[in-house]
């Protein structure tokens, strides 16, 4: 990209390309990328998604009405949600916006105040940096990029989801991924990592390898916010996103895909 357009973001002088990160593999050789696994073992068998009666969406079975919700339902269910204590001081629920058949899915922790207000995931300086970051690899929000969270209701005091929050709100975010059927998945900080991928790891052994969620493969970077915060680690990163590219332009080759 344009180094004058990364300027423009306000991406430089700390964003700039490292060795070999164009080839989707981190400057640091000592953390290796694991290869992408086959067209054919991208994404798992999923959950049946005929839409269910509307009716029907408020028995028991909860996990069994979520996994077969369509869209419309899905949205009614996370607005009215109660299962766990985050609904008790939300303003709204935050469901998750973009392109419903993206090939990119990317996840953060849960809603700030401003995404608690507005209803969107990813707003104020830290959606402000993340849409920089989507279009430094020339992506754009809504246009074939869906972003949710681990969890759909403001943590109190912007506190980390504890894990039983993370688990009421596992089969939303579960039945969207289903639906949206995503060629990568990027998980933005800590607690998206270690939700997903069901660690304790550091961010820091989490980067630079390539995951799998579901046989979806996933990619860990930092997660916005926390860039505003530690500058130097944007560098870091922009070789996330590097390796997300090259990584997603793989995955179309094998697949026949479009690279635009």
């Amino acid at each position: 990209m344009d180094p004058n357009r990364l300027k423009e973001f306000g991406l430089l002088p700390v964003w700039r390309v490292r060795p070999g990160a164009l080839s989707g593999h981190p400057a640091d050789q000592s953390v290796a990328a694991s290869p992408v696994p086959p067209s054919g073992e991208l994404i798992a068998e999923l959950p049946d998604q005929s839409p269910i009666p509307a009716e029907n969406l408020q028995t028991g079975d909860r996990a069994g009405g979520i996994a077969r919700a369509d869209w419309q339902q899905l949205r009614q269910m996370v607005s009215s949600c109660t299962a766990c204590p985050l609904s008790q001081a939300r303003t709204q629920s935050v469901f998750g916006v973009g392109d419903e058949l993206a090939d990119w899915l990317f996840i953060g922790e849960g809603p700030g105040a401003r995404e608690d207000e507005l209803g969107e995931p990813f707003v104020g300086q830290a959606g402000i940096l993340l849409d920089n970051m989507l279009q430094a690899i020339s992506l754009r929000r809504g246009e074939n990029v869906y972003i949710a969270n681990i969890v759909k209701c403001r943590p109190p005091e912007n506190r980390n989801p504890q894990d039983a929050e993370a688990e009421q709100c596992r089969p939303y975010l579960l039945r969207q991924i289903a639906l949206i059927q995503p060629r990568l998945i990027v998980a933005l900080g800590k607690v998206a990592a270690q939700n997903l991928l069901a660690t304790d790891d550091s961010i820091a052994s989490l980067r630079g390898r390539l995951h799998t969620f579901s046989e979806i493969p996933l990619i860990v970077t930092y997660h916005p916010a926390y860039l505003l915060r530690s500058l130097a680690d944007k560098a870091k990163a922009w070789e996330d996103l590097c390796f997300a590219r090259a990584t997603m332009q793989h995955l179309l080759l094998d697949q026949g895909g479009n690279l635009d």
